[in-house]
């Protein structure tokens, strides 16, 4: 089989690092470019370091992009053009953004998802089954736990899980929405779905989905050892758009749920 050419875009980041690594490891690819947003005279692994621009992804198949929203945004614009592929990892998007990217899928092929794990995907799925099965007499609630430098609370993960108990209820997410708290040793049910966030030590990713009548609880959980398996799941996302038509796409269809 002929090796995909890879492009990894923030590749000085936690993730791009993480996935130059898993490239390495990977018979599937060839590691052909890699981009920053701004120019770093080096080299790794033999391959230059680049600004994100046609002549840096001219020879590249898929691009794997995991930096910040707008910098997303003109990465797809150069890969629309090109007609490149383009898994994004990248979170945070407000809905114009998102708009943006549905009009670019239309052009291009693009998976998009918050979480590359295939257990965390698999979670989701299980979150949205037992959402609907379970009904209006359990109450939900998601608890999740990071390293103590990540900012963000809940995590994007965490916002996955609330998603899908809405899907499994057949309601609309942002009604269900209710309070984000942080570094609660406890935290409440209710009619609505609630979110504790942990921050400590170097936790690579817990994620817990609760689910009680008052009589029994139900427990969803997911647990991360190695950032590896974020790295794996997207070049395993790379290896399946690889031959696919333009369309939006996420770690869901790779996986066959229905």
């Amino acid at each position: 089989m002929k090796k995909i050419n890879l492009a990894i875009t923030g590749c000085m980041g936690r993730m791009g690092q993480q996935l130059i690594k898993s490239s390495k490891k990977n018979i599937n690819f060839k590691l052909v470019t890699l981009t920053e947003n701004i120019l770093i005279n080096k080299k790794i692994n033999g391959v230059k370091l680049e600004l994100n621009s046609e002549k840096a992804f001219k020879k590249t198949d898929v691009i794997v992009d995991f930096t910040i929203p707008s910098c997303t945004l003109e990465i797809l614009k150069i890969a629309k053009k090109l007609k490149k592929k383009v898994v994004i990892g990248t979170t945070g998007f407000n809905r114009k953004q998102e708009n943006l990217i549905k009009k670019y899928s239309k052009r291009i092929p693009i998976l998009k998802a918050g979480n590359m794990s295939l257990g965390i995907n698999l979670l989701v799925y299980l979150t949205e089954i037992a959402s609907g099965a379970l009904g209006k007499k359990f109450l939900s609630k998601v608890f999740e736990t990071h390293h103590k430098h990540k900012k963000d609370y809940p995590s994007g993960t965490a916002l996955m899980l609330g998603k899908g108990i809405a899907i499994g209820q057949k309601k609309d997410f942002d009604n269900l929405l209710g309070k984000k708290f942080l570094n609660k040793k406890n935290f409440p049910y209710s009619e609505k779905i609630n979110f504790n966030s942990i921050r400590k030590g170097e936790v690579i990713g817990e994620h817990e989905v609760k689910f009680s009548s008052g009589k029994e609880i139900i427990t969803l959980n997911h647990e991360a050892f190695d950032r590896a398996l974020y790295s794996e799941g997207a070049l395993t996302a790379a290896k399946w758009l690889f031959n696919k038509k333009s369309g939006l796409y996420s770690m869901r269809d790779l996986m066959n749920f229905n």
